[in-house]
C-alpha cells in the first residue's frame, strides 16, 4: 500500500501546513508550477517525487521534470502533465498523456481549481487536479489532495483545505 500527497502549482511557496501531510505520505505527486528547483530539493528531501513542469517553470526544473510523464504506483499506471483541461475538455498535452499510454489515474495542475472525478468516457479513469497549494493565484484556498494505493484500489480520498494566507 502507497500513501500519496497530490499537490500542485506550488509557485515558489511551501505551506508549513502541509508538512503534516508530507509526513504522513509514501510519495509527493507534483503537477507543476513548482516556481523554483529549490521548492523541488526541499520536497525530495522529504519523499520520493513524481512530477512534471508547469508553464512557469524555467529550464532547470524541465530538465528534472519532463512535460508529460508515466509511471507505475502499486498496480496503477499513473498518466501526469500539467495543462490538461477538464474531463469534457482535454487540451492537446493530455491529449498525447493518452496517446502515449492510458492511465488508471490522471493527474494535472494550471486551472488553480480543485476537481477529482472519474472520467466515464475514458474507462473511469480517476482524473485529479489538486488545485493550488501555493498563495499566487485567484483562488481562496489552498487546497491537496491525499489518497491510498493498494493494487488496483484506490481509496480514503481527502481533500486538504487551507484558507489562504499571504507569503511569509
Amino acid at each position: 500500500m502507497q500513501k500519496i500527497l497530490i499537490i500542485s502549482d506550488t509557485h515558489s511557496f511551501l505551506d508549513q501546513r502541509l508538512i503534516e501531510h508530507v509526513d504522513w505520505c509514501d510519495q509527493i505527486w507534483h503537477g507543476g508550477d513548482w516556481g523554483n528547483v529549490s521548492l523541488s530539493d526541499t520536497l525530495e528531501a522529504y519523499k520520493p517525487i513524481e512530477g512534471v513542469y508547469g508553464n512557469i517553470d524555467d529550464m532547470t526544473l524541465r530538465l528534472i521534470y519532463p512535460k508529460i510523464n508515466h509511471f507505475q504506483c502499486e498496480d496503477l499506471i499513473i498518466g501526469m502533465t500539467h495543462i490538461a483541461g477538464t474531463p469534457s475538455k482535454y487540451k492537446p498535452d493530455a491529449l498525447e498523456c493518452f496517446s502515449i499510454q492510458k492511465p488508471d489515474i490522471f493527474v494535472c495542475g494550471h486551472s488553480h481549481i480543485l476537481q477529482v472525478k472519474r472520467d466515464l468516457y475514458r474507462n473511469r479513469m480517476l482524473y485529479i487536479n489538486p488545485g493550488a497549494a501555493g498563495t499566487y493565484g485567484f483562488h481562496n484556498i489552498q487546497t491537496a489532495v491525499r489518497l491510498k494505493i493498494d493494487g488496483k484500489k484506490v481509496f480514503d480520498v481527502e481533500v486538504v483545505e487551507m484558507e489562504r494566507k499571504s507569503r511569509g
